[in-house]
């Protein structure tokens, strides 16, 4: 089970193409300006099985991805993992936004083996902190120009962090 805050069915904004968009509950960056601190708390939200999101993911045939969004999905490991698994299994593009720098997900990952799997099935990681005065509506799918959009699977490939170009 994952507890989110919500999600959107059909989004134009959490990546390319129409997705489904899970808003993860918990976070602790608490960066300022964010325009999602609803999901903060970790003791609020729905606890809702990924077999049954998966269920309402599949409904929707104009569907191209799915991104996980927060809150951050990197607090709730397993959940996150299942969901993927069952992402990837029926062929949709994952994208996911974190907090965490992309390198810290990885030093995490060397003592976490559910870790590694999931950042081995996210195709795309938005990665880093809001920074409110690094802020522009002119990015493409992140709100602050600190924030990069890694292409995972190059990276893991490649050994270092290659860009994805969305604009």
């Amino acid at each position: 089970m994952i507890r989110i805050a919500n999600y959107i069915n059909d989004s134009i904004v959490d990546g390319p193409g129409i997705r489904f968009t899970i808003f993860f509950q918990g976070c602790s960056h608490a960066c300022k300006g964010c325009f999602n601190k609803e999901t903060w708390d970790f003791n609020k939200g729905t606890l809702i099985e990924e077999e049954e999101l998966m269920k309402i993911i599949k409904s929707n045939f104009l569907l191209s991805g799915v991104t996980f969004s927060g809150g951050d999905p990197f607090y709730q490991i397993e959940g996150a993992l299942k969901m993927a698994r069952l992402i990837k299994e029926n062929g949709y593009h994952l994208i996911s936004f974190t907090g965490f720098l992309f390198e810290e997900l990885l030093e995490m990952s060397k003592s976490n083996e559910s870790l590694k799997e999931l950042l081995n099935l996210i195709d795309v990681i938005i990665d880093g902190p809001f920074i409110e005065e690094e802020k522009s509506l002119e990015l493409r799918f992140k709100g602050s120009k600190n924030q990069r959009v890694i292409n995972v699977k190059k990276s893991l490939q490649e050994g270092n962090i290659v860009l994805e170009d969305y604009n």
